[in-house]
């Protein structure tokens, strides 16, 4: 037989390498399904004036996402969007269920108070089905489209880890973020995050004017470790842990 005809042969895979392939097409398939059937939930929903629910986004624990209770969500987010109008610009980074509990809030304002341009980091990818999602990840820290730097007015983060690296690099994304004024009363900076995080996060935000505060987050399913909120400023439902203590 010549080479010619040898490189004529089709190829073939072994019954091991057929089946591993079937199995990455199959869940390759039920991955855009379920894309394609979040997106058309998002849509419906938007276009019947329905509220979004984080109940289509499971948790992935692999992530470590866990889900804020719906009061906490809208809490927070409602203290992004205060006072807020068209010229301000929303960050949320690593924080799905407030930008969940944001684009609510949105649609229920009187749309005479301008709408906020609001930009979602996030490392899960499932959130694309959003024009505003950007994917991240706190590996790397500045590797986000140009255009986003110095140009957040307020911002909430919470690092998917409780380690030092993470939360440090997440900071380093919230500072380049975060336009250059922070000392401007319209900027407002939220993180939450473990208490165990405590003096790396008032270390880290300090000069942001980010401080502990008397208020703690809720979430849905629970969680064993204890959550503390940090906000560079005090209101209605929280004092600085300093004050409150007093």
């Amino acid at each position: 037989m010549s080479n010619s005809d040898s490189d004529d042969e089709p190829i073939t895979l072994s019954s091991h390498a057929l089946a591993a392939l079937a199995e990455f097409n199959a869940e390759k398939d039920a991955r855009q399904a379920k894309f394609e059937r979040l997106k058309a939930q998002c849509d419906a929903n938007a276009a019947g004036g329905l509220p979004l629910s984080m109940e289509a986004f499971t948790e992935d624990w692999n992530e470590s996402q866990f889900w804020y209770s719906d009061d906490t969500a809208r809490l927070l987010a409602g203290y992004l969007l205060e006072g807020a109008d068209e010229s301000t610009t929303i960050g949320i980074v690593s924080a799905p269920s407030a930008f969940i509990a944001l684009r609510n809030l949105m649609n229920e304002r009187d749309p005479s108070l301008g709408r906020p341009k609001v930009v979602l980091l996030e490392h899960d990818t499932r959130f694309n089905v959003f024009p505003e999602f950007v994917y991240y990840d706190f590996k790397t820290p500045f590797k986000l489209p140009a255009e986003l730097k110095g140009t957040v007015d307020r911002v909430i983060c919470d690092p998917p880890f409780l380690s030092e690296d993470c939360q440090t690099k997440t900071a380093m994304t919230v500072r380049w973020l975060g336009k250059p004024d922070a000392t401007n009363s319209n900027n407002r900076v939220i993180v939450v995050t473990g208490e165990r995080m405590a003096t790396l996060v008032n270390k880290v935000y300090r000069p942001l004017g980010v401080r502990t505060v008397g208020w703690a987050p809720t979430f849905a399913r629970g969680l064993s470790n204890e959550f503390y909120c940090y906000a560079n400023f005090e209101c209605k439902d929280w004092t600085w842990r300093e004050a409150a203590t007093n």
